[in-house]
């Protein structure tokens, strides 16, 4: 794989990762895919229904999505055990678990927690999203597609756009470039705001040979300072480069030496190593 793609695909998981913490780790608010929906026998629950129990629970899922969020993998593990020994059964307790063992690199753990959640909650759709990216992460590219859909497949599902975005990373990985560039666009269109949808359409485009269109998108992200660093330079020097625009490209390395002198990036323009 070309290794600025890889590092590219990194940045963007990271922080589609962000957001996979606060979607799957606490309970589900405002009605999720499995939230009771009313009608005959199934009245909704609310705060005055919580046991304490449930309230336990729940402070201990808070502390432990908070540690995790930060680093924290050993006490969020001790947390999440604790919310498990008050509910064994609860699918985001198990999900975070899963998620916990998978950055301590406990990969069969992890598989597990995550077959326990979604055999108690099936349809949930954070759960199927955190299961594919696990699953991409271990190069099941087959298994991880089954799971990115049936988590798009859910009506109620709010976070479509990560996990359209996920999806494109996985298949970018997986060398299957069309299918990588069909998922990123509908990433794209569902949230055209978020860099790391750009920056990994940019980079797939340019694999695809679609040079012109590639810089439409990672100027999107170049054109904010608060968005653009070292790779996204680096990929808009490289889509110039292909395009045999030496103005812009030597505009752009000099931007690139100017802002982050240190970084990797830098070292291979200096280095000419344009396509390591």
């Amino acid at each position: 794989m070309n290794k600025h793609l890889d590092k590219l695909i990194r940045a963007a998981c990271a922080v589609a990762l962000t957001g996979l913490v606060m979607g799957c780790a606490g309970p589900q608010q405002g009605g999720g895919s499995n939230a009771p929906t009313g009608g005959s026998g199934n009245v909704p629950r609310t705060d005055f229904d919580r046991t304490d129990l449930d309230r336990r629970a729940g402070v201990r899922m808070e502390l432990a999505s908070g540690y995790f969020a930060g680093g924290q993998y050993a006490t969020a593990l001790n947390e999440v055990k604790q919310v498990l020994a008050l509910k064994p059964d609860m699918p985001e307790a198990l999900t975070l678990r899963a998620l916990i063992y998978a950055a301590l690199g406990e990969t069969g753990l992890a598989d597990d927690s995550f077959k326990r959640s979604l055999t108690l909650a099936p349809r949930d759709p954070d759960t199927l999203h955190n299961y594919g990216w696990f699953l991409c992460q271990l190069k099941r590219w087959g298994e991880a597609t089954t799971q990115f859909e049936q988590a798009l497949a859910q009506p109620q599902y709010r976070g479509p756009a990560r996990t359209w975005l996920v999806k494109g990373v996985c298949e970018a990985r997986a060398q299957q470039t069309a299918e990588a560039e069909r998922s990123l666009l509908k990433a794209f269109e569902l949230d055209p705001s978020n860099p790391a949808t750009a920056i990994n359409l940019a980079e797939v485009l340019l694999r695809n040979g679609q040079a012109e269109r590639a810089r439409f998108y990672v100027k999107r992200v170049n054109a904010n300072p608060e968005q653009s660093n070292s790779q996204s330079l680096w990929l808009a020097l490289r889509i110039e480069r292909r395009l045999s625009n030496s103005t812009a490209v030597a505009e752009l390395g000099q931007e690139l030496r100017k802002r982050f002198p240190q970084s990797p990036e830098a070292t291979a323009l200096d280095n000419g190593r344009f396509d390591d």
